[in-house]
């Protein structure tokens, strides 16, 4: 069983009613124990030992001080219906986390989070933990506007402040959550403390007692076709800074397409994850001035592009894009050099533009996603090396073919 008494509480929200009102008061949520944990036997058994036959949705975030691969992950909370367990990190130490990994890298127990790029690059490289099966509240977010024909513009991502402000989600305002970002900004090491204090307790089980009744809310409006799509890029935002050199072959597969959508002859577009290399120092040109080059890209192609920044990695940008764009194959020509190679694909750009339709995408003349290999940001431009049916092409992922002459003329 989990931990016995404790003497810090929380509020959480009732599952809701379909079609239910707002959170307004203490009549729609219900008052439940924060276990800190040190061991790994104040957990519940059920998530130390994942099973098809007792499948869990838990809430899901983690703290730390300068959260990613080089950071120091101090806290993960887990929040089940009845309690929230804020596991330390610190003082439970390996040991810990090693008990607690099976579970993250379940496929059985489903883990709501906001936005989960940097809590599994934390896990992956300070405890080997390849988080798995998340459900991210800013993914279905996006998925659900786009469902609804609000089309958000590129690096419009929804706070997590902003989604429990959501009438349709929460309604419910997260005042606290400013003091916490005030207190960071002047103390770094705020998560570092022992022993916790009332003030860290409550922002802590405070960024997830709601992600329960979140994902409620949110799985009825999600369709089939949304949800497919939640479970792929959910899968690619947990890779998109662990970098390896083994083209992520350790990690579980990502999910097939359905049968039912496959029968149902509307196949989604599959989504692909790649990892640009920038020669160092370049960073600046493919961000462009006031990121004016990374935009028209996101534009162009409906992108969705994530720099390291100063957590890093370095000289890296990893890209998530639907296969559908692809609209253009120019020859390879084996110039010397990566930049001779970049040339002759901008050339063969603005002389031989093939647009592609649905049925040549889906062909099997289309590489499937590991033989893609991102290399160059030009303008409103991403080029890809890929393989073919044994010969080596240059792959250009455009969405607006007047953008690749305009890269062109500008860059020869």
């Amino acid at each position: 069983m989990a931990s016995g008494s404790s003497s810090h509480q929380t509020r959480v929200p009732l599952p809701p009613d379909p079609g239910g009102k707002p959170i307004d008061d203490d009549a729609h949520s219900k008052l439940v124990p924060i276990h800190i944990v040190t061991q790994a036997s104040q957990l519940p058994i059920e998530f130390l030992e994942p099973s098809r036959e007792r499948e869990l949705v838990i809430g899901f975030d983690c703290e730390g001080v300068d959260l990613c691969r080089h950071g120091t992950l101090c806290i993960m909370q887990l929040a089940f219906p009845d309690a929230i367990y804020l596991v330390d990190a610190l003082e439970g130490g390996e040991m810990l986390m090693k008990a607690c990994k099976p579970a993250l890298e379940s496929s059985y127990i489903t883990k709501v989070i906001h936005d989960c790029k940097r809590d599994s690059e934390a896990l992956y490289f300070q405890y080997g933990i390849k988080l798995h099966n998340v459900m991210d509240t800013q993914i279905a977010y996006s998925l659900i506007e786009e469902q609804e024909g609000r089309m958000r513009a590129p690096d419009d991502y929804i706070s997590f402040v902003s989604l429990l402000a959501d009438p349709r989600y929460c309604g419910v305002s997260y005042l606290e959550k400013e003091e916490v970002r005030v207190m960071l900004r002047q103390d770094p090491d705020f998560w570092t403390y022992r022993p916790l204090s009332e003030l860290m307790v409550r922002a802590a089980a405070d960024d997830v007692r709601f992600l329960l009744f979140i994902y409620y809310k949110m799985m009825e409006k999600l369709n089939r076709r949304s949800l497919w799509y939640l479970a792929v890029r959910g899968a690619l935002y947990c890779r998109c800074f662990c970098i390896s050199e083994n083209n992520y072959a350790e990690w579980p597969p990502l999910p097939s397409i359905p049968d039912d959508l496959a029968a149902e002859g509307n196949v989604p577009e599959e989504e692909i994850l790649s990892i640009l290399d920038v020669p160092p120092g370049k960073m600046g040109r493919v961000i462009g001035r006031r990121g004016a080059n990374i935009q028209s890209i996101k534009e162009s192609c409906n992108a969705e592009i994530f720099i390291g920044g100063s957590k890093g990695p370095p000289d890296k940008v990893s890209l998530i894009v639907r296969i559908h764009q692809v609209i253009c194959f120019c020859d390879w020509t084996s110039e010397a050099g990566e930049e001779g190679r970049s040339l002759s694909a901008r050339k063969n750009v603005g002389s031989a533009l093939l647009r592609m339709n649905e049925s040549e995408i889906n062909s099997s003349h289309i590489p499937t996603a590991p033989s893609f290999e991102f290399f160059l940001l030009l303008g409103g431009m991403i080029a890809a090396r890929v393989k073919a049916e044994g010969e080596e092409r240059i792959c250009v992922i455009m969405a607006n073919a007047s953008k690749i002459d305009e890269a062109y003329h500008e860059h020869v």
